[in-house]
């Protein structure tokens, strides 16, 4: 299975552009799933949504259309994954599971700052619920380690591989039974677009791909993310 999407759907710049002049608001997420068949929740980065969030999310995409959900930054960024074991149950229990069969993998993104601590991402890794996969996305030369890809390994948790202009190391490395990418915008973070020659590449590269295969188009500022979203999902769809 392969799936390949967006990070978020709210974006100003898509108005008037992806999202057609007189689109109301309220059925852009509902366009957007109508074009791909996966996007990434960002707003559970930045704070925990409710049960209806999530209720109404589901009802607004086709039944086989499955949602990312970001983790969010108390877990990542504020407690830096140490004592996050009630920050866990919180992000668990607000109502991320009413996603019901649309839910795909929970990604969690590192901070740049962050160094590999295997102690720390040991216990980190063994909270996380098995009731949904993970995605970790490390922004750190130090998780560049055998030690951290085999703790990876341990908890089916995949190591994105996240394009992003060169800002952070890449990690091209497979640690569970599917894989996730994300696309930060190759030149300029999160604007630069893909052309078709690069978009070609990342096609060639998904389908040697093992196992579930999930990617993000997050070059959002400028509108080009849905757009290279449907272009990609086309070339692969091309090759059967």
């Amino acid at each position: 299975m392969i799936r390949i999407g967006t990070s978020g759907w709210k974006y100003p710049e898509w108005r008037g552009d992806f999202y057609p002049t007189g689109l109301v608001q309220r059925r852009e997420l509902e366009f957007l799933a109508g074009r791909v068949d996966t996007i990434e929740i960002n707003g559970t980065f930045y704070s925990l949504r409710t049960a209806e969030n999530y209720r109404s999310w589901a009802g607004q995409v086709p039944k086989d259309f499955v949602f990312a959900v970001k983790g969010i930054r108390e877990v990542t960024h504020v407690r830096r994954l140490r004592g996050v074991a009630e920050a866990l149950r919180e992000f668990f229990g607000s109502g991320v599971l009413e996603l019901g069969h649309r839910l795909g993998p929970v990604l969690w993104q590192l901070p740049d700052t962050l160094k590999f601590d295997a102690a720390v991402v040991a216990e980190f890794l063994a909270q996380l619920d098995p009731v949904a996969r993970h995605a970790i996305e490390v922004r750190h030369e130090s998780f560049r380690t055998n030690e951290f890809y085999e703790l990876a390994r341990q908890h089916n948790v995949a190591v994105v591989y996240s394009d992003g202009a060169g800002r952070w190391p890449v990690f091209d490395v497979t640690t569970a039974d599917f894989s996730y990418i994300r696309l930060h915008g190759g030149e300029e973070l999160y604007i630069s677009g893909y052309d078709d020659r690069e978009l070609t590449a990342w096609a060639d590269r998904i389908e040697k791909a093992a196992g579930d295969v999930f990617v993000y188009f997050d070059n959002t500022m400028r509108g080009r993310a849905p757009r290279d979203a449907v272009r990609l999902a086309d070339l692969v769809r091309e090759r059967g």
